[in-house]
Order: C-alpha cells, then structure tokens, then sequence
C-alpha cells in the first residue's frame, strides 16, 4: 500500500530519514525495537510513503542520498514542488560527492532537520492519509510517531501534538489490526510515558480484539510485548486483557513456534503472572514439542521463565534428555548452566544430561568461566549424582582449583567445596585455604556480614574434617562461627518433616512402643531429629522421665517426597550428608520412606511394619550390650 504525498518537503523529509537512519538509535517501524538495515528501511519507507508531484516519483535509494547540508548550500525544492539549484560564486566549480556523516552534535541534526517536520507538512499528510483503510492509517502514522521519536521532538511540539489528535481521533472507530496497534502502541508510550491518553485508547482497542477472539499466534506475542513495556499489576484494564489473552493463548498454543513460546514465557515472567499456571504448563508442553527448534538463547529464556514461575514439566526433562546431549559439545557455556540451575530448582536428577554435562566438563571445564563451573559442580551435589567419569571430572576440578584459585570469588568456593562433601568427596587440599583466617577475611570483606547459608556451610565443611577426616590435621573454623542449628538457616542444610506423614507413623508407633515413649524435633550435632527413641545400657526404651540416662538414640527419619529428588527414590545431597554425619556421631538411623508406609492399608500391617523397621536396630544394640556385658563379668570373675 502505498500513500500518496503531496509537496516536495515531503521528498526532502523521506531522503533525510533515509540517510540518517544508519545513525538512529530508534526504529522507525515501531513493532521492533532492533535496528534495521538499510534495505528494510528503504522497503518499508517506500511501502508508507511514495512522493508524487504531478506524475510520480520515486524514493531516492540510501546509497544515492547527497549529503545533507544547511539550507543555503544544497539542492532544495521550492513550495511549488520544483527543484532549484544551490547558489554558487560566480566561476565557481562543482564540488564532489561526499557521502553522508553522522552530525557530531544534537544541535547540528536539529538544525538540518526541522523543516521536513513543520506543522503544514504534517497536518497536510495526516489529511492525505485519511483516505486509506484504517489499519494502513495506523501504520502511517505509527511510522510518523516513530521518526519523531527518531529525531528527538518532544511530546509537546506541534508535529507530535497533531499526530496524536489524528490518532485519537482513528481510535475512536476500534476498526484496526491488532499489529498495527501494538505498533502504534510502542510508539506513544515511548513518547508520552504510561499515562498517555493514545496509549489508554489503544489498549482499549486492543481489549476488545482479544475479548472478540480475533488474535493470531503472532499478535499474541505482540501484545504480551506491549504489556511488558508499561507493566501495572493493579491495573483493571491490563488485568482484563491478559485474562483474555491467556484464554487466547491457550487455545492457540499449538500453533506457536518455538521463538514465540521462548517470547511468551519471557512476557509472563515480566508481567509476574505466577497465576496463570495452565497457560504456562500448556506452553512448557509446546516447548518439548518444539525443543529441536530452540536456539541455545531461547532455551536459557524458557528455562529462567519456568524457574522463577516454579513450574515443572516432566515432558520437558525427557525432550530436554532427548536433544540436549548432543548438543553441549557445541552450545554456549552459558546454557549448560542455566540447565543445571533448573535442575536443582526443580530437583531433577536426570542421568542423560548429568553424564553428558560431566564428560563435557571433563573436556572443556578449562575454556568456563568460574560461575559456570561453581554451577555445574554445586548441581551434582545438591542431587547427589556421581557421574561414572567422576574420577576424571574430581582431577578436573582440582587441576582449575589448582590453577585459578584466586580467580573463584569467595562464596562460590565454598559452594563448590560444600558440594564435593555431598559426594563424599573431601578436597583437603583446599581445605586448609578455606579455614585460613585470610580467606574468612575475603568471605566477610564482600560488602555483608556472612549469611546463615554461608556459615552452615562452613559448619558442615567443618563437622566432615571430624567426624570424616579423622588425619586432617589443618586449621579449624573458629568455633565463634559455628551455627548452632542447621534449621536457622531454611531448608539448605535439612528438609522439615511432614506433619501429614508423621501423624500417619505417630499412632502405630505409640502402640508398638507401649506409649509415647519418643521425641520430636530435637537438636543433635545441629541438625534436627524427626524421632528419637531413647535406649538405656540394656538397650530398653526408656520412658520420658528417664531420658537423662539415655545410653543410645534410635532415629527415625520419617521421608517424605521433598527429601528426595523429583519422581525418584534418591535422596537429596544434603539428607545424605546429614544421616552420615549422624551416624558418625553414635546415632542408629531408621529410614521410613514416605513411598512405603503409605502402601500399609491397615493399622496392623504398619505396626508390623515399624517393627521390623526399628527392632533390627534394637536387637543390634541389645547384642552389642549383652557381649559388653559378658565381658565386664568375664574381667571381673578374672580379678577376683
């Protein structure tokens, strides 16, 4: 479509913008905010405006453009539309052509520029454009908007100001493209801010087109992308069009291409709508569909997106094992982390792409960055996976800590030292670094006190060395740093019990014990007991009104499904090194899986249960302290 223009200021207009667009910071097409060739520009400058006087004529090309002087040096047209000549010096000869500059100031752009932009120019072409179809109009004048934009006039100058009159005033018979209005859209908001009267209008506009259901896959993007620019979550208008929008877009959804799913779950997540958990599910569904599609960027989008909107997809995870492999050999660093990340948020142990990361890292660990090796590291630990080149990948690791000690930033150190001891890994040549007085220095020196996490941390390093490196012999983390209770800082160290789960084990348990002859939620070594049965030196449970002559503790670690990784049987890194260093520490440990007990249909099969369950451990100790007991007597019937 093209729109006839009227006088030759108008020609002069459309050579300036074509000349000055490599230089423009703003798009002239409002729908994209990246900046366009000059191809483009030209395509597009043509398709909007087309110069005519008396018979047509056609836009200059970028490359033929002169270079544009002041009003008095170059060619320019007279109000009657002719060309006339520059005025020259008698005897003076013809200068040669010198391609066009950027203008080194504002100043000296606004100076050549004002005259295509005067009031009877733009109000001239408003007029003319009032004969074409209403979604042509708009792009028109969304263009217009946008090379005002472009120049840097403001909201209050008299181009703008009739602009928008025109724009109001097309507004108001709600008969245009949903493009063209998310185009125009971009535009005022970009010149007026939020509050723009236009911008309500075409929200209003743009309302009634997604209520009337009438949005392509593509206009959906668009519309989510205007949305982001001005986001009000207690607006009552935004809140109206993404209602209708997710409806929208759930019925569309298999129809999106995988770079508009990417741009969608960008958008929700802008737009914090934690609320629309079918749409974004039905959009993690499309992205498995459409997973060989993604470029490595886009798969980082839609993996942030559904982190931070905690939604997790199992279709997802297999598409994710089904193509990714194959693909981390070539792929940003960059991605690998960010798949590690969304691993431990959703607390998938996946194998497929934790033994692809692991051979990758074997090979390539030494070209990422510190961060990206922290990731993968700290991954395989928080979901207790050891890799079958764990060997190869433990040497890695030590050769970087080895050459790039000082390059890891403090807190990602001990991420990586903390992990390793979930893997029953002890790096005791780093160890001695970490505990040294100048490294808790660098710790403390980062601009914040140390946080909880950072000092369960260290605790935990700190219990491994004793409890299991009994030859280390390096320094210690200075008791006056210690967390005295694992559970102060959240759930990093150790999951809470379910109430749900021990209100199920609490009554069968009772009847087995003779009474309540246990404890809830005490603190051993820092960490906290679901259950603690008490024995005496015999091995006999103990009432509660003799647990001050407790001989040995019997714990019951009632697991629920937050203690393992998502939809397996493996226990998360920190409940690993948590029951371990409980054993270390004298504790008898009796696991009572969620996965089991719930399939006990009635109260005798689970007594029976937890009796099997508890009384090996009993009978264990109960042996243990009869041979003790054997030999006291042996040794005394020897004295006497």
């Amino acid at each position: 479509m093209f729109f006839p223009i009227f006088r030759g200021e108008m020609k002069s207009l459309m050579c300036l913008l074509a000349s000055v667009r490599a230089a423009s910071p703003f798009p002239l097409n409002c729908g994209s905010v990246r900046k366009r060739t000059s191809v483009e520009f030209g395509s597009n400058t043509a398709r909007c405006l087309q110069i005519t006087r008396g018979t047509d004529v056609k836009l200059m090309s970028e490359a033929a453009v002169p270079l544009l002087r002041k009003r008095d040096t170059g060619p320019s047209w007279d109000r009657t539309g002719r060309r006339t000549a520059p005025q020259k010096a008698p005897g003076a000869a013809l200068s040669p052509y010198i391609p066009y500059t950027k203008p080194q100031s504002k100043a000296a752009a606004l100076f050549d520029i004002q005259s295509p932009f005067e009031e009877d120019v733009i109000a001239e072409l408003c007029s003319r454009l009032q004969a074409f179809p209403r979604s042509d109009r708009a792009e028109g004048l969304a263009s217009l908007l946008g090379a005002c934009v472009e120049f840097g006039l403001e909201a209050h100058s008299p181009p703008v100001l009739t602009l928008m009159n025109e724009c109001l005033e097309l507004l108001s018979n709600r008969d245009i493209g949903v493009a063209q209005l998310c185009r125009l859209g971009e535009v005022v908001c970009a010149l007026e801010g939020r509050r723009s009267r236009v911008l309500t209008e075409v929200l209003d506009c743009v309302c009634a087109a997604v209520e009337e259901d009438v949005v392509s896959p593509s206009e959906a993007v668009m519309v989510y992308s205007l949305l982001t620019r001005f986001c009000e979550p207690a607006s009552q208008q935004q809140t109206r069009i993404l209602s209708a929008l997710h409806t929208d877009t759930r019925r569309l959804v298999h129809r999106l291409k995988a770079g508009q799913v990417s741009d969608i779950l960008q958008s929700l997540l802008k737009l914090q709508q934690t609320q629309a958990v079918s749409l974004v599910l039905r959009l993690s569904h499309r992205a498995s569909r459409v997973f060989k599609a993604f470029r490595d960027d886009e798969i980082m989008k839609v993996l942030t997106a559904l982190m931070t909107l905690e939604q997790h997809d199992g279709e997802l995870v297999a598409a994710m094992e089904k193509h990714l492999p194959g693909r981390l050999e070539k792929c940003d660093p960059e991605l690998i982390s960010a798949i590690m990340e969304y691993c431990v948020q959703m607390r998938c142990r996946s194998e497929p792409l934790f033994e692809a990361v692991a051979e990758n890292f074997v090979r390539h660990a030494e070209n990422h960055t510190t961060l990206q090796i922290a990731k993968q590291i700290v991954a395989m630990g928080r979901l207790n996976y050891l890799p079958q080149c764990s060997s190869q990948m433990f040497k890695k690791l030590e050769s970087i800590l080895s050459e790039r000690f000082s390059q890891f930033q403090p807190r990602s150190l001990v991420d990586v030292m903390h992990a390793c001891i979930h893997l029953e890994r002890f790096p005791l040549n780093y160890m001695t670094k970490v505990f040294s007085p100048h490294f808790l220095q660098k710790l403390q020196a980062q601009g914040e006190p140390l946080d909880k996490n950072t000092l369960g941390q260290l605790t935990q390093l700190h219990l491994s060395t004793m409890l299991e490196c009994t030859y280390y012999w390096g320094p210690r983390l200075p008791f006056f740093l210690h967390v005295k209770r694992f559970s102060s800082a959240g759930q990093a160290f150790e999951t809470p019990m379910e109430r749900l789960l021990y209100r199920q084990v609490k009554g069968p348990l009772a009847q087995l014990l003779g009474g309540t002859f246990f404890s809830t939620r005490m603190i051993h070594g820092g960490y906290t007991i679901d259950v603690e049965i008490c024995l005496d030196e015999s091995g006999f449970v103990l009432p509660p009104s003799q647990w001050d002559h407790t001989y040995k503790r019997v714990v019951l670690c009632l697991d629920d499904p937050n203690r393992f990784c998502t939809n397996t049987r493996h226990l998360l890194g920190k409940e690993v090194t948590k029951r371990r260093h409980l054993q270390r520490m004298g504790v008898e440990l009796v696991e009572i899986p969620y996965f089991e007990f719930e399939k006990l249909q009635t109260e005798e099969e689970q007594i029976q249960y937890l009796h099997d369950k508890i009384f090996p451990a009993v009978s264990k100790f109960n042996n243990q302290a009869a041979n003790q007991l054997n030999q006291k007597s042996t040794v005394r019937q020897t004295s006497l």
